[in-house]
C-alpha cells in the first residue's frame, strides 16, 4: 500500500507541482510532498550517460543509445540548463530504469511513489506497428509524466497538421496557440498551455492506482484514469465532469 508520495517539479514548464499535489492528496490514503526537480534531487555521476544510451536514434529502430563523448556532454549541458533541452525523444522505459537507480535504497519500495514531472519527450516501442510512440506517462518506479507529451504524443485534429504544415510553408516557422485555436476545429493542448496543470493531475493519480492496484488504466473515456490517444479525449477525460467513472469515483471522488 502507498503511504507517501512525491511529486517533483518541472520548473521549465508551466505545470504546477504544488497544485497537483494538493488536488492528490485530497483524493489518495497517501501523504504527499513536492521536490524540486527529480534530475537535481537524484542526479548521480552516470545520469548523463543514462540519458545518452536512452536516445531514440530513429523513429523505426528500437535500438537506442548514443554514448559519443559529445552526446553525453549534451546531456550533462542539459541537466545543468535545462531550458536549453529540446528536440530529443528518450526511451521511457530506459529512462525510467535509470532514474531508479538512482533513488535512494530506502525509497524504492512500493510503499513510497515517485512521479517526476519531466520537460523531456519519452517513448515507448510499439511491436505492433515497428515504431517509436510519444507517451504523457511511464508508469512504475518513479512513474514519469512528460510535459511536452501531453501535448505532443494524444494525435490531433487533422486539419491541425495540415495548418501547421501550410504556416510553415509560408513563415518558416510554428503558428502560434491562438492562431490554431482560431483555424482549427476541435480542441487540443499546446505548448504552455494554461489547462496544462488540470489535465496532468489526472495522470499523477495514474501513478498512485497502478502502484495501488496493479491496475495500468481505466477503460471507460471521460475518467481521470482513461489512457487517452486523442486530445479530444484527453480533454474530456482530464478536463470535463464527471471526473472519474462509477468505480473510481467510490474510490478517488472525495467531492
Amino acid at each position: 500500500m502507498v503511504d507517501r508520495a512525491f511529486l517533483y517539479r518541472a520548473p521549465t514548464t508551466v505545470a504546477d507541482a504544488d497544485a497537483i499535489a494538493d488536488w492528490l492528496e485530497d483524493r489518495v490514503e497517501a501523504s504527499v510532498a513536492v521536490r524540486d526537480r527529480f534530475l537535481d534531487v537524484h542526479r548521480d555521476e552516470e545520469l548523463a550517460e543514462r540519458f545518452a544510451e536512452a536516445r531514440v536514434t530513429s523513429p523505426y529502430d528500437r535500438a537506442t543509445g548514443n554514448t559519443m563523448v559529445g552526446t553525453v556532454r549534451y546531456e550533462e549541458r542539459a541537466l545543468e540548463h535545462p531550458e536549453r533541452e529540446g528536440g530529443v525523444l528518450y526511451d521511457g522505459r530506459r529512462v525510467q530504469r535509470g532514474l531508479n537507480g538512482a533513488l535512494p535504497p530506502e525509497e524504492r519500495g512500493l510503499e513510497t511513489l515517485h512521479v517526476a514531472v519531466l520537460d523531456r519527450a519519452i517513448g515507448t516501442w510499439g511491436d505492433h506497428d515497428g515504431r517509436w510512440h510519444k507517451r504523457v506517462s511511464v508508469l512504475g518506479q518513479p512513474a514519469l509524466v512528460s510535459v511536452p507529451g501531453l501535448y505532443e504524443a494524444p494525435a490531433k485534429p487533422e486539419e491541425y497538421y495540415r495548418e501547421k504544415q501550410r504556416h510553415s510553408l509560408l513563415s518558416g516557422d510554428t503558428p502560434p496557440r491562438e492562431v490554431l485555436e482560431n483555424r482549427v476545429e476541435g480542441e487540443f493542448l499546446v505548448e504552455n498551455d494554461p489547462r496544462t496543470t488540470d489535465a496532468l493531475k489526472g495522470y499523477a493519480l495514474q501513478a498512485y492506482d497502478f502502484l495501488e492496484t496493479g491496475e495500468p488504466f481505466c477503460d471507460r473515456e471521460g475518467c481521470r484514469l482513461f489512457d487517452a490517444h486523442y486530445h479530444g479525449d484527453l480533454i474530456a477525460a482530464q478536463l470535463r465532469e464527471p471526473e472519474f467513472c462509477s468505480e473510481h469515483a467510490r474510490r478517488y471522488d472525495r467531492a
